[in-house]
């Protein structure tokens, strides 16, 4: 009995996981709204109540895909940031691989351009915070902590730079492919110079104390 329920789990495991994929490119290629349930299930050959058994709905089914993919995109962030020196570096590694993030066009068109319509804005702004918000949260803490920048109200300051990426996602999500290096540069060099400007002023009594650059070094 054990072993049939096991094989059961696998296959309801291994439709789920491929109803994800086939979603996932459905929704990049054609977006919410030129998407059915039918196509999805027919990529995979199931049936459109195979899909049902899993999600409720093309909304719900859609909302797994966004998480999976920002969860996909944090856990890079974070990856990165996990190679760096000190929480300096790391906090821009983290807004490299971000950034990058959202050149890609599965993620930019689902997270950034889809996301807004196929689950509401409010529905998308919470998600964003639940999946997003405490992983930012974590970097400038981490820079105040390490005297890396002058302290600041935690909660002020991580909205300030959360709707910041924010901006650069959205903007690197709609821009033609041939624009997206640049633009990539400029949001990552502009976000740079703004937490810059919050680091602690050096001695100058001794010449000691210099910070780093923008770019962590």
């Amino acid at each position: 009995m054990s072993t049939l329920k096991s094989r059961r789990e696998q296959y309801s495991q291994a439709t789920r996981t491929a109803l994800l994929e086939a979603a996932t490119r459905r929704f990049a290629e054609h977006g919410f709204a030129g998407t059915t349930l039918e196509d999805v299930a027919a990529d995979i050959q199931a049936t459109r109540g195979a899909v049902y058994h899993h999600y409720a709905s093309k909304t719900a089914l859609f909302a797994a895909v966004f998480e999976k993919l920002e969860t996909e995109a944090m856990a890079l962030s974070d990856a990165a940031a996990a190679r760096a020196s000190d929480p300096w570096q790391a906090a821009f590694v983290a807004l490299d691989a971000f950034l990058e993030c959202s050149c890609d066009p599965v993620y930019g068109r689902i997270a950034w351009l889809e996301a807004p319509t196929a689950l509401g804005w409010t529905h998308w702004q919470s998600a964003g915070v639940d999946l997003a918000y405490g992983h930012v949260e974590r970097r400038i803490k981490a820079l105040m902590d390490g005297g890396y920048l002058d302290p600041q109200p935690l909660e002020t300051l991580t909205r300030v730079v959360y709707s910041m990426l924010g901006a650069a996602g959205m903007a690197l999500a709609e821009a033609a492919d041939t624009d997206k290096p640049r633009l990539k540069a400029e949001y990552a060099a502009v976000i740079g110079r703004m937490l810059s400007a919050l680091q602690p002023i050096p001695a100058l009594s001794d010449g000691a104390g210099s910070q780093p650059s923008a770019t962590g070094t």
